[in-house]
């Protein structure tokens, strides 16, 4: 017969590990559900740019040296004067959360299969712009020196009128999920009223600060 002592160890230790399960479980089940509480309320700040639609409110904005430009039908504006050289895109934010642009880089030519250059290689903007969320807003930008680096292409691209492609660099307002956007820009055939109006399309979405489904599609992807 098993001694008394020996049956109570026993017995002790079944619920020790019985605890133990149940203690385990329990903290995977609160890991989970901090785990998707964190992804929601990053999906509830999480912007997505795309270009404005057609059907969208005309907008009137103005660069710094008091150029004025009028974004209307979803077109970009693609503009010399006075030697300066002006670019904006319409946006619409389809996120939930406000973007916060942080950078552009501009490619010479229609961008296909090129990935992003690195967050450091984009250009900064002199001044913060916003889109809300479900709303619409606008990227700007100029370059005006002669000795800049990028004004001699850009000055070629407008004068020769051949399609080119902006990254966006941009993120929520708390400065993550950084996210880079890939628009182009494309001439008009019917430009006589406004020639410096271009079609504006957009192409890709790269995610900086998470995992790109193109590199981890979800299983049955």
């Amino acid at each position: 017969m098993a001694e008394i002592g020996t049956i109570a160890s026993l017995a002790t230790a079944g619920g020790t590990l019985v605890l133990a399960v149940a203690t385990f479980s329990s903290t995977r089940s609160a890991n989970r559900a901090a785990r998707v509480s964190e992804q929601a309320l990053k999906v509830g700040l999480r912007p997505v740019l795309f270009n404005a639609r057609p059907a969208d409110e005309p907008q009137k904005i103005s660069w710094v040296d008091n150029h004025w430009a009028r974004l209307h039908d979803g077109l970009a504006a693609v503009q010399e004067e006075a030697e300066n050289l002006y670019l904006a895109i319409p946006l619409r934010n389809v996120g939930s959360g406000l973007g916060v642009l942080h950078g552009w880089h501009l490619w010479p030519e229609r961008a296909l299969n090129q990935g992003p250059v690195a967050p450091e290689q984009f250009r900064p903007h002199t001044r913060d712009l916003y889109v809300p969320a479900g709303d619409i807003g606008f990227w700007q930008a100029a370059v005006r020196q002669r000795d800049d680096p990028l004004y001699d292409t850009l000055h070629e691209v407008i004068a020769t009128r051949e399609p080119f492609s902006v990254d966006l660099l941009y993120g929520d307002h708390e400065g993550g999920q950084r996210t880079i956007t890939r628009f182009t820009m494309q001439p008009r055939e019917h430009r006589d009223e406004e020639p410096w109006m271009w079609a504006c399309t957009t192409s890709r979405h790269w995610n900086l600060d998470r995992a790109d489904p193109r590199e981890h599609p979800e299983p049955g992807g």
